[in-house]
């Protein structure tokens, strides 16, 4: 049994991560961060939820770079080949569900 404070959870850089939770392949890991992170296309699907500040999320779609704005409590479903890159506004703390061993 865990009880987390997403709220007090810090790391010493950006995208540091506390790992949650392992099963099945899946992970489950709260990020810490205050910088963008890079383009990338995950290995499965990612489930990418924000808990605490605001995220701008740019993807691809047809080739045409998208952005949207996360807000708390808001999800970003990004399916098999989805190119994104999260860019947080200020400090962000993000609840990012994927496969084991996902960039």
């Amino acid at each position: 049994m865990k009880i987390i404070r997403s709220q007090s959870f810090t790391a010493d850089r950006a995208w540091g991560a506390l790992d949650i939770a392992s099963m099945n392949g899946i992970t489950t890991r709260l990020h810490w961060t205050d910088q963008p992170y890079k383009w990338h296309v995950n290995d499965g699907e990612e489930v990418f939820v924000v808990l605490d500040g605001q995220v701008q999320m740019r993807y691809r779609k047809a080739g045409q770079e998208k952005a949207v704005m996360l807000a708390v409590g808001d999800i970003f479903y990004a399916s098999v080949g989805t190119e994104h890159v999260a860019h947080p506004l200020g400090v962000a703390r993000i609840l990012v569900i994927e496969s084991e061993g996902s960039v």
